[in-house]
């Protein structure tokens, strides 16, 4: 996608991730071929940052004691191929994330901005006045809460699949993604598919301080220093997206718990125990006290910047490339 001029960048922050807001000039079809590479990017660069802040989150300390130490015993039982194991649920959701967050998260703005911050017929009514940064941030839990209905089974699967530790798959209860889904559904219906959408919706409402930070981080740079938009995208996407890591990892501990939790009955993976939020917030604080809600967070952390920052430069140069 063309980066937007500087007018346009200070009164609509484009997406730092999954990807950038697609203008309205161009078509759509374009945006949508270039989520893939921006997908594909974010999978290459950042996947196996996930697979190990998964893994941190998912097991006590006496299995590892730390991300180095999970990712030497990861490439010594699994190979490299161990790192990226439930990628392809990742690969193939983050297409129909980021068309979803997209175009939510326009019409959001647009609903936010007319009906909250500057409706038609005020007085005060201005067109020109950019929405502020409180104001992208609802417009990013809406959005965020809008996505979960995608994002909750793409990233139930890939944490199931994530923690089989098994390198032989006949040793592993799923295949693979598809395998995966299909037992599920067999022994637990739709709801077993969609295990972990409330701690998802929870997740996600953390979505305000993304897309408020991103505002803020976006005008600084647009009015502080003279870099060229692409590059206040590059750097006000990375540094938005840990912004929002470190305000939600707590939140996301307990999401990934609840994902990766047995789900019993025929499935037979184990006898369920965190069957309410608040019940693996609390195993969470017994296992490893305060310091446990923040298990895995340093390759979260240093995932974030370079695997946003990738899918913005994979986006941009898709959408140059591709014809109108």
């Amino acid at each position: 996608m063309a980066a937007p001029d500087m007018k346009d960048r200070q009164q609509q922050a484009p997406v730092p991730a999954p990807a950038p807001a697609a203008a309205q000039s161009h078509k759509a079809y374009k945006g949508f071929v270039a989520g893939i590479f921006s997908g594909i990017a974010k999978l290459a660069v950042g996947h196996p940052f996930d697979t190990i802040k998964v893994r941190l989150q998912t097991t006590d300390a006496s299995r590892f004691t730390g991300p180095l130490q999970c990712v030497a015993q990861t490439l010594r039982n699994e190979g490299v191929v161990g790192l990226y194991k439930g990628a392809t649920p990742p690969l193939v959701g983050w297409m129909f994330m980021d068309s979803v967050m997209l175009g939510s998260l326009s019409v959001y703005r647009r609903l936010v901005r007319e009906h909250l911050f500057n409706p038609p017929g005020h007085p005060l009514h201005d067109p020109a006045r950019p929405l502020p940064a409180h104001g992208h941030g609802i417009a990013g839990v809406m959005a965020g809460a809008t996505v979960s209905f995608v994002a909750a089974p793409v990233e139930h699967i890939k944490a199931r699949l994530q923690i089989q530790y098994s390198a032989k798959k006949a040793d592993r209860l799923y295949s693979g993604p598809v395998d995966a889904v299909q037992k599920i559904y067999r022994h637990h219906g739709i709801r077993g598919v969609y295990h972990g959408l409330g701690a998802t919706l929870l997740f996600r409402g953390f979505f305000f301080f993304w897309w408020g930070s991103y505002d803020v981080f976006s005008r600084v740079l647009a009015t502080k220093t003279s870099l060229s938009a692409p590059a206040i995208n590059f750097w006000a996407g990375g540094l938005s997206a840990q912004v929002f890591w470190t305000m939600s990892y707590p939140c996301d501990v307990v999401k990934q718990r609840i994902m990766t939790d047995p789900l019993g009955g025929g499935l037979k993976d184990g006898v369920q125990r965190f069957p309410r939020w608040k019940d693996a917030a609390k195993a969470v604080y017994k296992e490893g006290g305060a310091k446990g809600y923040w298990r895995g967070f340093l390759p979260c952390f240093l995932r974030a910047f370079p695997a946003n920052a990738m899918a913005l430069v994979a986006f941009e140069a898709a959408m140059r490339a591709l014809p109108e």
